[in-house]
């Protein structure tokens, strides 16, 4: 990293076109928010220290999202464009380093290598003021157009609302992304006027004045328009959350996952999922996720911030969130673990089977329509059909307790606290409501009374 740089991102925007109450910078795509994308790659160039977030909107909510990161951050206090929030960011930017790269924080898909060549152009043009990241598009309306001498040397920013017709017709655009000297950048913006129908300082003016001035203004471009593509409407941001998830996939698939119709899985970009995995249409793995080798996640499966050890089956439509899954177990149809679980291995969780906060040991299983909640069970525990745990009185949780080896039968109602013993069997239907001592036969339930002729007395009755 070298030291002859710092870098300042400007997040200060509401980002009106979004039509929401949250900066736009603090939408989210792919498992982060936009602002989060761009610092994570500004830390690749740069120590924490020399990067400044310029914060105004909601400037509170983008720090707490970034002080984990350690970065810098400058207030711009009224929001009246690009060139005033540098300015904003002089006193305490200004003197940091010789050079600044000023980027956006609605731009996450640059890349650090990227960036790392406009740097470098930067400096083996030493005479240059500034340099210009550029690229071409098909369509460039709205876009400040490049315009070059006939020798093909950088002449001029020309934005779309003044360009003259053969200038509209020009598809190389500039990306608001600049490598500046710091003192002439500074200079030129002190001259910048808000001389347009906004009223805000644009820093495409400086480009201006820094030609006018005589400096020397160079342009850097790029082949690969989609790295600096911004985001100004929701529509935006759905393209560019598709390009980030297809380069998640694409990875994973590169290091051994099978992703069955790839366009339909959502994959953030945090998680982790081993070799020969395979994941079926429509599955999604969020958050801090990470899979291990050989599992299966079928269909409308959904997974986040969760451990999956190796050999883990996940059948359709099962939720799992916050949980811990041991080697070999096997999850759903239908499954639904909220939080807090570990399940151990080759333990079975069956069809509408919720768990919360339970902790399931080897081999046990649980396999149709039961709630466990604040709950351990032991290594090879039978839990039977219908069965719940009373876990909540109204005011507190309570825990339930159930030892190795023991069987519940269907229908079984365990009201906390109880502890089920070592190898005890729960008779079905019952209401347990006392603990049951190891190896012994628990019933909680009223003596069946059959009454001879009662239903046919009943209809005469009528």
């Amino acid at each position: 990293m070298n030291p002859d740089f710092a870098i300042v991102i400007l997040a200060a925007g509401l980002g009106t076109r979004m039509k929401s109450r949250m900066a736009k910078v603090l939408h989210r795509a792919a498992g982060k928010t936009l602002i989060e994308w761009v610092t994570e790659t500004a830390l690749l160039l740069a120590t924490p220290e020399r990067i400044y977030i310029v914060v105004g909107h909601q400037a509170d909510q983008v720090r707490q999202a970034l002080e984990p990161q350690g970065v810098r951050f400058v207030l711009q206090s009224e929001q009246l464009g690009t060139g005033h929030a540098l300015l904003a960011a002089r006193e305490v930017v200004g003197s940091a380093a010789a050079r600044l790269l000023v980027l956006y924080g609605d731009c996450p898909l640059v890349s650090a290598e990227t960036l790392t060549s406009l740097l470098d152009s930067h400096r083996d043009s030493p005479a240059a003021a500034a340099t210009v990241l550029t690229t071409q598009l098909a369509d460039p309306a709205g876009y400040g157009r490049i315009v070059r001498t006939p020798a093909g040397e950088f002449q001029a920013i020309v934005e779309d609302n003044q360009a003259n017709a053969g200038q509209r017709d020009i598809r190389e655009i500039n990306t608001g992304i600049y490598c500046f000297q710091s003192a002439p950048l500074f200079e030129c913006l002190t001259r910048v006027r808000p001389n347009n129908p906004a009223g805000e300082y644009y820093l495409t003016d400086v480009i201006e004045h820094l030609i006018a001035q005589g400096c020397a203004v160079r342009s850097l471009p790029i082949p690969d328009s989609s790295q600096v593509l911004g985001i100004n409407t929701r529509v935006e941001l759905a393209e560019v959350e598709a390009v980030l998830r297809a380069r998640t996939a694409r990875q994973l698939m590169l290091d051994g996952v099978t992703i069955h119709r790839p366009e339909t899985v959502t994959l953030d970009a945090g998680v982790s999922i081993g070799p020969d995995t395979v994941l079926e249409p429509f599955v999604q793995v969020l958050g801090r996720a990470r899979l291990g080798s050989g599992c299966l996640v079928r269909s409308y499966s959904v997974i986040s911030d969760s451990v999956l050890g190796d050999d883990i089956t996940v059948e359709p439509f099962s939720l799992i969130h916050d949980s811990e899954i041991e080697q070999g177990a096997r999850l759903g149809p239908y499954a639904r673990l909220r939080g807090g679980n570990h399940v151990g291995r080759d333990a079975r969780v069956g069809n509408f089977v919720e768990l919360k906060k339970t902790r399931l040991g080897a081999r046990s299983k649980a396999l149709h329509l039961a709630y466990l909640g604040d709950s351990k069970l032991g290594e090879g525990v039978n839990v039977g059909a219908g069965t719940i745990t009373c876990n909540y009185d109204g005011v507190a949780k309570h825990p339930t307790v159930i030892e190795d080896g023991a069987f519940v039968g269907s229908n079984s109602t365990l009201v906390a606290p109880v502890t089920i013993g070592k190898g005890a069997y729960l008779a079905a239907g019952s209401v347990i409501t006392q603990d049951v001592p190891a190896e012994s036969l628990g019933i909680g339930r009223s003596r069946q009374t059959n009454k001879p002729g009662w239903a046919a007395a009943r209809r005469k009755a009528k």
